[in-house]
């Protein structure tokens, strides 16, 4: 089937890569450097496989570890500069050392273990020097795979421990001497070696590593056969297509960027050659692929830390963030459909369909994801459930000679699952700094206190300047630091007012990713244009409006819990899943201006209104809706004209 359209080569997928997803540029290395990090890379994941199987060490030890073998391979593999990317084939001088540095941190607690932990609070010239060169070059590690940004935060999140004393009124506070500093980023567990990068050295690792094998099987591929089985012959099936294969392969991609490039690279020219705009073609897959990092129930690495930040299983986590994430890709599907129907976008014909009965025969492929669910729901441990359904992924994979791991497989998906971590654990890292400030300082509590203050201690005021500050993060942050940076500051402020905490965490984590197509900088949006080459600032827009609903839903589920599972029954849940879909019905042709005819400014207002009462779970608000919902309905009938447009044959 996807021969059919002209799709974009790995090559020209890997540029696009390079240039709108920093964790890409990576130096192309062969021989004795090559195989150095190949094996590099195959040691990272055998040890991060091994101390899952028998037990993860010591907290100090399985995260320096972790950290030594992420920041050597990152010197080794990321450029000092971005235009030496894939250009060059050799380490500079100064990388090798760096990378070497690097080994020496990581090794240096499980070498010195035993004197470290009977010197506790005392710090020795070495340990100093030792601490410092941490902190410098997790800091020039995260430059290189993330972005300046993130590096600028940690930067002056350090310089404000230091130079506390001189700052302005209630930010003031006592200051920390250098050694102090250094003591709580490398030698406690609340700096550098803290949650975030706990986090990254257990769970987020496996959950990497399980999608890597799951891409081996092949089935990115069969995720978009299956979609334009499911959705192709329908109105605007090829966008339908892009929205239900983005949200499969979210499943196994933590980047709104590298989901756009990979299903994108089909989607996006198959839209194009139906006659879809460049950026509506762009946007849809934007929209959608940026969307994977909600869709339970592997969502995006934020999503694991916020376990262990509430303290909650992350299966609840998973549970909770079906509905909200449901209801976006519901959103986007209807808004794409209307969009179709109001500019005649057609479906496939019955000749451009791939055979289902083929496509039936490789849903065997599905089985790891369907095991996941399974074994999160029933209460096993994160990362047994992950082991174990990298297991189903090779025993699945030799059901057919096509999809078959055999061994040098199972090696590259060791090697490749290594090197899509190295920038979560940079992130992280990095995260840790901000964290460890934060707590020392006391910086939380009077940045909470003062977005209160802010919006005069209400609620929706609150919300909206930490939608805000999430959105302009997650600008130049990727969503783990921009999470943990919103959840340690804005947070806060939403649950002294009354909110749960699970409906406060998920509503920085919402933002924090939708900023991906937010303009002016959205990236995933940029990288769809550049595939559709559609003009960027208009896809981000277009974007915007096809995930209407991921800038409604956060509200809802603050205002109302229930749509997070909190506190209700099953017939309540379900009466909630029923209005919320009926009322993003509502909104869906309000923003389009198309249901059954087009719909005029008159209508649109009434008809997003409908939908938000309807979206808001509550009997009067429910009532409302449907009542505005049906009068809309018979309005459309009553007044319907005869200006559906002709199926477009051409762009």
């Amino acid at each position: 089937m996807s021969n059919q359209y002209e799709t974009l080569s790995e090559e020209q997928q890997q540029e696009l890569l390079e240039k709108y997803d920093p964790e890409a540029g990576t130096r192309k290395l062969k021989g004795i450097m090559g195989w150095i990090v190949f094996f590099g890379l195959l040691a990272f994941s055998l040890f991060q496989v091994y101390t899952s199987v028998f037990g993860v060490l010591t907290a100090q030890l399985q995260r320096t570890i972790h950290l030594g073998f992420a920041l050597a391979l990152i010197f080794l593999l990321f450029p000092a500069r971005k235009r030496e990317a894939g250009r060059r084939n050799k380490v500079a001088w100064y990388d090798i050392i760096f990378a070497l540095l690097s080994v020496a941190v990581g090794a240096y607690w499980p070498l010195m273990i035993d004197e470290l932990v009977n010197r506790v609070g005392r710090l020795t010239q070495l340990d100093f020097i030792v601490g410092l060169l941490a902190i410098l070059l997790v800091l020039e590690a995260t430059r290189r795979t993330v972005g300046l940004p993130i590096t600028i935060i940690a930067t002056l999140f350090l310089g404000y421990a230091i130079y506390g004393p001189y700052m302005p009124g209630p930010l003031a506070h006592r200051g920390l001497e250098l050694d102090r500093l250094v003591q709580t980023m490398f030698y406690t567990t609340e700096g550098i070696l803290g949650t975030p990068l706990a986090v990254s050295s257990t769970f987020i690792f496996l959950f990497l590593l399980f999608g890597s094998f799951l891409i081996k099987t092949g089935v990115g591929e069969y995720f978009n056969d299956l979609s334009i089985a499911i959705a192709g012959r329908s109105i605007g099936g090829p966008a339908k297509v892009a929205v239900f294969s983005s949200a499969l392969q979210g499943t196994i991609s933590g980047s709104s960027v590298a989901n756009v490039v990979t299903s994108g690279a089909f989607t996006i020219p198959m839209m194009k050659n139906l006659g879809y705009r460049k950026e509506f073609a762009g946007a849809v897959e934007a929209a959608s692929s940026t969307g994977g990092q909600l869709m339970p129930p592997v969502m995006g690495a934020a999503a694991f830390l916020m376990a262990e930040f509430i303290g909650i299983p992350y299966a609840e986590i998973a549970l909770a963030a079906v509905i909200p994430a449901v209801l976006y890709f519901t959103g986007v599907w209807i808004v794409t459909h209307f969009e179709a129907k109001r500019t005649g976008l057609r479906g496939l014909t019955k000749e451009e369909m791939p055979n289902r009965k083929e496509v039936l025969k490789k849903s065997y492929l599905l089985i790891p994801i369907i095991a996941i669910i399974v074994l999160l729901m029933t209460g096993m441990s994160v990362m047994l459930a992950a082991l174990y359904s990298i297991v189903i992924s090779i025993v699945v994979s030799a059901l057919n000679k096509e999809t078959r791991i055999g061994f040098r497989g199972i090696i590259d998906a060791l090697v490749d699952g290594a090197r899509t971590a190295l920038g979560v654990a940079a992130a992280t890292a990095a995260a840790g700094i901000i964290v460890g400030v934060v707590t020392k300082t006391g910086l939380g509590l009077k940045l909470a206190n003062g977005l209160l203050d802010i919006a005069g201690g209400a609620l929706l005021p609150t919300l909206i300047l930490t939608m805000i500050a999430s959105l302009i993060l997650g600008m130049g942050a990727p969503t783990t630091a921009n999470y943990v940076i919103t959840s340690t500051i804005a947070a806060p402020a939403i649950i002294m007012l009354g909110v749960p905490d699970l409906s406060a965490h998920l509503f920085v984590f919402y933002f924090g990713i939708i900023a991906d197509i937010t303009p002016p900088v959205a990236l995933a949006a940029f990288a769809a244009a550049a595939i559709s080459g559609g003009e960027p600032i208009k896809t981000g827009f277009e974007s915007s409006k096809l995930a209407i609903a991921a800038f409604i839903i956060p509200y809802m589920f603050v205002f109302s819990p229930e749509l997070l599972m909190i506190d209700t029954t099953w017939y309540q849940v379900l009466w909630i899943i029923v209005s919320a879909f009926t009322g993003m019905i509502a909104i869906g042709a309000g923003v389009v201006g198309y249901w059954y005819r087009k719909i005029f400014w008159y209508e649109r207002i009434p008809a997003i209104a409908a939908g938000l009462l309807l979206i808001h779970p509550g009997g009067m608000t429910d009532f409302l809706g449907f009542a505005i919902f049906a009068a809309l309905i018979v309005v459309q009938f009553i007044f319907k004209g005869h200006d559906t447009p002709k199926a477009q044959v051409s762009g």
